[in-house]
């Protein structure tokens, strides 16, 4: 064959695999509302810059008369591009071609992309839009699941990894997703789940949807698999680009420090008022946190579940950080098995990627309930303590109202190693709260007296101006600095800037054991 047919041979193969499965196919999947493999790719990185491998790998499978129908590329899409410049991993899973099931081939396609963002210290990003395990190929899919799996699990902690749901993700597909560090789907068009309607409704005769069952609001809001959800694929890669500029390429680098566009010295002089007179009474964390964060850009991670807890990534001075703070305006804050969950499992990722922690406390404690107790809240809670007390990265935690009792010993205390505590002059930090304090202290003068409730109210507010203030705290070491709420700003670039150097460790051990 000469060199001119050759290349006529390659431009013909690679039109076949460009041509997914088909117009018509495509067609169904725009009439979907959703973009086709290739789009998304072209969506999510850099003009230019995606480099496939693998086009023309085609399945091995040779029953069900399926040796007459292979399609190059398998239903995956797969090779590394750069976002902002930076080099990233990718696979999109082709729902034109064969559903976007995975066989052995398909896996194998996933693994190597894998494996040379692990070589090469980049990220991975999973396009996911598939129907799961291709049937006609038997364990040979499910071998190939399950080496994804491995990769999964080896590549944590090591390189930032996130999947996008752009479609269906059912049966032991979702285990992928959910080992990786962030989980975004796409509302209406996406979903999860292990077992489907129609199996429920066989096994368990019960009636739902698949969208009722696993889709972007469930896992947003109810269940937490799901870390952010967004209104279409191109919301959704988008979203993708903005996670990925807070996140260093691997475990060896700090994340990328941008070019400060506001002034460091900025005061807020309405956070002054922010806190509110009445201890009882709400206010919304937010508004603080848009005050201090560099251009009050704040990229909310989980906002829809457990919103007693805030957590997401903003930046101080251009160097980025993981910010968790209690939300007074949901459950006054206190934290519950979600609202701990949630916490540790983003403290955990900071940690591993070098991403700085700032605390935002007002905490009154742990939720109390026999549902919460039974639930475990014990166990739950002590992820977050262990969490935070295992973090190396900078910690710093300034409380703003409420830390009582354990949950003040849990949200980054001087105790389990933070760097620099402050409080405003609003903070209280006691065993308990005023009035709990004073039905266990004084329990005998209260019932001996005729009018109990003045006594009540003498001895709350003895109580409050002795012990539920920041002082006392202070005057231990324990709180380094006392600050007006104006302030916070400046204090909290300072102390990230004067800890830009720091280096912790953990004693030698092959790991852990989290209370999971």
């Amino acid at each position: 064959m000469s060199t001119e047919h050759r290349l006529e041979e390659l431009a013909r193969r690679e039109q076949e695999a460009r041509a997914g499965g088909g117009e018509e196919r495509i067609k169904k999947q725009h009439d979907a509302g959703k973009l086709t493999a290739r789009e998304r790719l072209d969506l999510l990185l850099d003009p230019n810059t995606f480099e496939e491998l693998d086009r023309f790998v085609v399945h091995g499978c040779r029953d069900f008369g399926m040796e007459d129908h292979q399609i190059p590329g398998d239903g995956v899409v797969s090779g590394h591009g750069r976002i902002d410049g930076r080099l990233v991993y990718v696979f999109a899973q082709d729902f034109t071609v064969f559903g976007g099931s995975v066989s052995e081939a398909n896996a194998e396609k996933i693994c190597k992309i894998m494996d040379l963002a692990m070589k090469m210290g980049a990220p991975v990003i999973g396009l996911n839009d598939s129907g799961g395990a291709r049937i006609q190929e038997g364990v040979a899919s499910l071998a190939g699941y399950a080496d994804i799996f491995l990769r999964n699990t080896l590549a944590s902690g090591v390189v930032p990894q996130i999947s996008a749901i752009m479609g269906p993700c059912a049966g032991g597909a979702v285990y992928s997703p959910a080992i990786t560090d962030f989980v975004v789907m796409v509302e209406d068009s996406s979903y999860m789940f292990l077992t489907g309607p129609d199996v429920i409704r066989t096994v368990m005769h019960e009636e739902v949807t698949a969208q009722d069952l696993g889709g972007a609001e469930v896992h947003n809001a109810r269940s937490g698999v799901a870390h952010f959800a967004t209104a279409d694929d191109r919301s959704c890669v988008a979203l993708i680009r903005e996670l990925m500029s807070y996140l260093p390429s691997n475990n060896r680098e700090d994340p990328p420090r941008l070019d400060p566009t506001d002034d460091p010295e900025r005061v807020d002089e309405k956070l002054d008022d922010l806190i509110p007179e009445d201890p009882n009474k709400p206010y919304d964390i937010l508004d603080l946190i848009r005050g201090v964060v560099d251009n009050g850009q704040f990229l909310q991670v989980h906002e829809r579940f457990a919103r007693n807890i805030v957590v997401g990534f903003a930046r101080l001075h251009g160097m980025a950080v993981g910010i968790v703070a209690n939300q007074p305006d949901h459950l006054a804050g206190t934290l519950d098995i979600d609202a701990s969950v949630k916490a540790a499992r983003f403290v955990r990722f900071c940690d591993a990627f070098n991403v700085p922690l700032v605390v935002f406390e007002d905490v009154p404690g742990f939720l109390p309930g026999t549902e919460q107790e039974f639930g475990g809240i014990i166990k739950h809670g002590a992820k977050l303590l262990y969490a935070f007390a295992e973090a190396t990265v900078p910690k710093l935690t300034v409380i703003t109202r409420k830390a009582y009792g354990g949950a003040y010993c849990v949200m980054a205390s001087k105790h389990i190693r933070t760097d620099v505590n402050f409080a405003y002059p609003t903070a209280e930090i006691a065993v308990m709260g005023p009035e709990g304090a004073v039905n266990v202290l004084f329990r005998r003068e209260l019932a001996a007296v005729d009018d109990p409730e003045a006594l009540r109210a003498e001895k709350v507010a003895d109580f409050r101006d002795k012990f539920a203030n920041p002082y006392i705290a202070a005057e231990r070491g324990w709180i380094d600095a006392i600050i007006r709420p104006r302030d916070t700003r400046r204090k909290l670039i300072k102390s990230l800037l004067a800890l830009d150097t720091k280096v912790d460790r953990n004693p030698p051990k092959k790991h852990g054991n989290i209370p999971l």
